[in-house]
């Protein structure tokens, strides 16, 4: 871990702090973004090229929707990315964190009518730097499980069990302080393997060809998205979403992905498109459609040894409904 990772993450650690206050959040952000910068966020926000665009059209209207919004991080780590599937030269500097916003939904969001409940919202999100400033920023909320939280769930039940979202069991995932080279290099390598020897050598038949087994430990805990949910063991894992996954997307294969970087024990992965597909199969409550798939997704894992024993998993399941012809967002508020 050099220092400049190091140093990328406590910019972003400060960054947090100082976008708890309104007043001072697009200043904040602007004086850690370079000459270029993009933001890459959920549907159905669109990109934006500069702070004042971020603060304006996605920021400040989440905070004011969320009377005392605050954020909590679960984990925060950073590295360099090895995210090309011939495992070519890649390089660039990333930080990824993840957790929850909690605030009382007081006042219109998305369209929908505040419950005045209070909502913890699942946030994930993963930095580019060059040259000591942030150049690309993405961000996913789980817009699903917000509206599962307000009773405007568009989709079927889950397979999975709903709002399972916890921070890293029994070790700290904000690493601030150097961590060790070589347990980076083995997370690296397992991650590699996984993805882009295991995962992309489904048979479109047997899920064994994949030989998540090799990488997953059987009680391996995989927190999915809202609409899918969490999955407490491998075959959980498999028989409540893989499986439905793969008879939807039975091509699906890892591309090149956004990032992908280690550090410890830990590992953070962004992709919009990073996962490609047809969709041949029925899906939750779509039917097959045949259409060319895109995945925007993050993901984060935890290795204990030569396992994976905790996933936390983002689809853009709004982004990806559209694909299908398909607004969800619509649907929950006529529902």
């Amino acid at each position: 871990m050099n220092s400049i990772v190091s140093n990328n993450k406590l910019a972003i650690a400060n960054l947090f702090e100082l976008l708890q206050d309104p007043q001072k959040a697009q200043a904040a952000l602007a004086q850690q973004v370079g000459n270029h910068f993009a933001w890459h966020g959920p549907k159905p926000f669109k990109s934006c090229s500069s702070t004042e665009e971020w603060c304006s059209t996605f920021w400040l209207p989440f905070v004011d929707a969320f009377e005392g919004v605050s954020r909590e991080t679960h984990m925060l780590f950073g590295g360099i990315s090895q995210g090309k599937a011939d495992n070519s030269l890649d390089g660039q500097s990333w930080v990824g964190a993840t957790g929850y916003y909690e605030g009382v939904f007081a006042k219109s969001w998305l369209g929908f009518e505040p419950s005045h409940q209070v909502i913890k919202l699942r946030w994930g999100e993963f930095f580019r730097f060059e040259d000591d400033k942030i150049v690309e920023m993405y961000t996913l909320f789980d817009i699903i499980d917000f509206l599962q939280q307000i009773n405007k769930n568009p989709l079927p039940p889950s397979h999975g069990t709903d709002f399972v979202y916890p921070s890293p069991t029994g070790i700290n995932g904000v690493l601030l302080d150097e961590s060790s080279a070589s347990e980076t290099a083995e997370s690296m390598r397992l991650i590699r393997e996984f993805l882009f020897e295991g995962l992309n050598n489904f048979d479109e038949e047997n899920l064994t060809s994949m030989g998540v087994a090799d990488f997953f430990h059987d009680n391996v805990n995989w927190y999915g998205p809202g609409g899918i949910g969490a999955c407490l063991s491998l075959k959980e894992f498999q028989d409540y979403h893989q499986q439905h996954w793969l008879a939807a997307f039975p091509d699906r294969k890892v591309q090149d992905l956004d990032s992908l970087f280690a550090e410890g024990n830990f590992v953070g992965s962004s992709g919009w498109a990073g996962v490609t597909s047809q969709h041949i199969g029925n899906y939750l409550s779509a039917a097959a459609t045949g259409n060319r798939i895109n995945f925007n997704g993050m993901d984060f894992w935890l290795r204990r040894g030569d396992k994976f024993v905790e996933n936390w998993v983002f689809v853009d399941m709004i982004d990806l409904f559209e694909q299908f012809g398909v607004d969800l967002l619509q649907q929950a508020r006529e529902g």
